[in-house]
């Protein structure tokens, strides 16, 4: 692997041009040297307003009780959860039709790979932040995801 030497001020010059722009993360690429700078950006989710309900709960006969939605679930993260680091769309596997880099019951060590995000078409694996036991996988292959949102979790 060869020497990398840090250029500071390119550094810095690419997190002012994140404030500047209010990006999230910005990567440069060349000579064949990757830096990429991200910020944690803080995100506050306005949840809709229930109905009230009718009075005397006159629901029609036959109906069910309405199903909590996503946005029900949204604010609790469950202990140990993988929460992404970006927005884009998630992958289990390398590829169409692969098995997948992980599943519940699975030990992972850190560092290995649990799935991929696609964000503006790159590829961005996702480490295990630590060593544990999948005990959940909160999405499905192919599906958009929110900057936070919890995809796994490792106990």
């Amino acid at each position: 692997m060869a020497d990398f030497e840090l250029d500071e001020e390119l550094v810095r010059r690419l997190s002012h041009l994140l404030q500047e722009t209010d990006l999230s993360e910005i990567e440069y690429e060349t000579g064949g040297c990757r830096i990429r700078v991200a910020r944690q950006v803080q995100q506050t989710y306005a949840m809709p307003a229930q109905p009230a309900p009718a009075p005397g709960g006159a629901q029609g006969a036959g109906q069910d009780a309405p199903k909590p939605g996503p946005e029900a679930t949204a604010e609790q993260v469950p202990a140990g959860a993988v929460t992404s680091p970006m927005v884009g769309t998630v992958y289990v596997a390398g590829e169409p039709g692969a098995a997948p880099f992980v599943g519940v019951g699975d030990q992972v060590r850190e560092g290995q790979t649990l799935l991929i995000i696609e964000a503006m078409k790159v590829m961005n694996p996702l480490p295990a932040p630590r060593d544990g036991t999948v005990t959940q996988v909160l999405i499905s292959d192919g599906q958009p995801v929110e900057f936070g949102e919890p995809l796994l979790v490792v106990e």
